[in-house]
């Protein structure tokens, strides 16, 4: 299906009535990925084609406005009439947006950072990959702050509104007004008996929220008992989601830190970029090629400001032959995250992307592809060294004796030292293959069926003249041929 050009999308947005409606967004190939209702179809319809709505709202929805080519209008009398065909409609066709936000709308999680000296909990709509622990999801957001409040009063704990005082021996202040007096615990506290208090908030969340699922089911089945079908209904899409979004919610635990020097380097990082928590886990991209030729790609990753070799990966690019830095970047990107999100597992605190604006862009674009909301993310580019930040905020060049760039430094050289190699290791198995070009009377599918059968030059040259006829096509004369030419004097293998 072809897509509407953005000035035909916006002059048919224009010719919409200024009545209540259910909207289908759709994408380049005509599939229904979001269904909508709209008091006002011309109103709400506009929204997802303002710049300014695009630039403000959360990932997710700037990825959905990303993927819309086309959409379809069904008029309708009454907004409830509206409210009524949305739910069958994406019961029919179950849009993959719909799917995606039907948890993020109606729920609130509770998130506490425990690696952090003082650790506070906040509610959080969206849950991110950043190895704090998440409680939820909680359905009614009112008795969630007013259960926080209580927690704050019961376990003498700190709210995201909060701000400790630390103090000359190591202690926290926790409060500096009459909050101190109010919730009744002792204000000035060590870090492992404030840790204390968060590990008992911690085990008294972890019921809450199906407690409250059970409470919800009950109120379904007797609005069902009472004839009030609606209500029911509702309760019973609300306790189905709530059942989902509960599957889904995992906890993560930082690993912990045990160098003072790497987390004060952190902890610079972390005040140097705004981070929101303590970079533990750094993972960095470089993309490595010569002219175009032997395209490849590399991942390290850090945790603690140490290398983690366990966890690097490299890429071969896939998905074009040439010279593309930014297709590249993008490609491998989304295929490591894909990868991680398919496995459940954790993404990093910071993503550093060997390159300028356009390679940042690119990774961003992969993570939007992916339709899951990035980690932080940021280019860090050579010539002079300056940080390139992915949500808009102006280029960053810091001291080159600043320990925060020192550490990405290190990070960036890494990555490009282990695509290099990397790329050396596929240029030296190439010329390694090619040796055989040399041998009159060996042609290409002679030369394919026997590295299909050994693997290698190596394993050929290793093969006796015997093990070489095992080979379709090759007898006896040709195997000697071979097993002659990769043993004589003057030849040598490139190491």
């Amino acid at each position: 299906m072809p897509a509407l050009d953005p000035s035909k999308l916006k002059e048919k947005v224009r010719q919409l009535p200024n009545c209540p409606g259910v909207y289908l967004m759709k994408d380049r190939l005509g599939a229904i990925i979001y269904v909508g209702k709209a008091k006002n179809l011309k109103k709400r319809v506009s929204t997802y084609f303002q710049p300014s709505r695009q630039m403000m709202t959360h990932p997710k929805i700037r990825a959905l406005v990303g993927m819309i080519h086309d959409f379809d209008t069904i008029e309708v009398k009454s907004e409830p009439e509206a409210l009524i065909l949305e739910g069958k409609l994406i019961k029919q066709w179950k849009p993959k947006y719909n799917t995606d936000f039907t948890d993020d709308k109606r729920f609130l999680l509770v998130r506490v950072d425990k690696a952090a000296e003082i650790p506070r909990f906040s509610y959080v709509r969206f849950k991110k990959d950043d190895h704090s622990l998440y409680f939820g999801p909680f359905p009614h957001s009112g008795l969630l702050r007013k259960t926080l409040g209580e927690m704050r009063r019961k376990f003498g704990i700190l709210l995201k509104d909060s701000s400790p005082l630390k103090l000359a021996d190591g202690r926290y202040q926790l409060y500096q007004d009459v909050r101190a007096e109010l919730y009744g615990h002792e204000n000035i506290v060590s870090v492992e008996a404030y840790h204390s208090r968060v590990d008992k908030a911690c085990t008294f969340l972890e019921g809450k929220s199906r407690e409250w699922l059970k409470e919800l089911t009950e109120e379904m089945k007797q609005a069902a008992i009472s004839q009030k079908y609606e209500k029911a209904a509702e309760l019973r899409d609300i306790v189905s989601a709530l059942k989902k979004t509960l599957s889904k919610t995992r906890k993560f635990t930082r690993s912990s830190i045990t160098s003072i020097s790497d987390k004060s380097v952190l902890q610079k990082l972390q005040s140097t970029l705004s981070l929101p928590t303590l970079p533990v886990h750094l993972e960095c991209f470089d993309i490595s090629h010569i002219s175009g030729t032997f395209v490849v790609a590399s991942m390290v990753h850090f945790t603690n400001a140490k290398p983690d070799n366990a966890q690097y990966r490299r890429f071969k690019i896939k998905s074009f032959v040439g010279n593309d830095d930014f297709r590249a970047m993008e490609e491998v990107v989304e295929r490591h995250y894909r990868r991680l999100t398919d496995e459940q597992k954790a993404l990093p605190d910071l993503v550093v992307i060997d390159g300028g604006k356009g390679q940042v862009a690119a990774a961003l674009k992969a993570f939007i592809q992916l339709d899951i909301e990035p980690p932080e993310l940021i280019g860090l580019a050579k010539k002079k060294e300056t940080i390139i930040f992915s949500d808009g905020r102006d280029p960053l060049n810091l001291p080159l004796n600043d320990p925060a760039i020192q550490l990405l430094q290190r990070l960036r050289d890494e990555a490009h030292r282990f695509a290099n190699t990397f790329n050396a290791d596929l240029r030296s198995k190439k010329i390694r293959e090619s040796v055989l070009d040399g041998l009159e009377g060996l042609g290409s599918v002679r030369r394919i069926a026997l590295m299909n059968t050994f693997g290698s030059i190596d394993r050929i040259r290793k093969a006796s003249v015997k093990d070489l006829q095992t080979v379709e096509g090759i007898g006896p004369k040709l195997a000697l041929s071979i097993y002659t030419f990769l043993h004589t004097k003057e030849f040598s293998l490139p190491s």
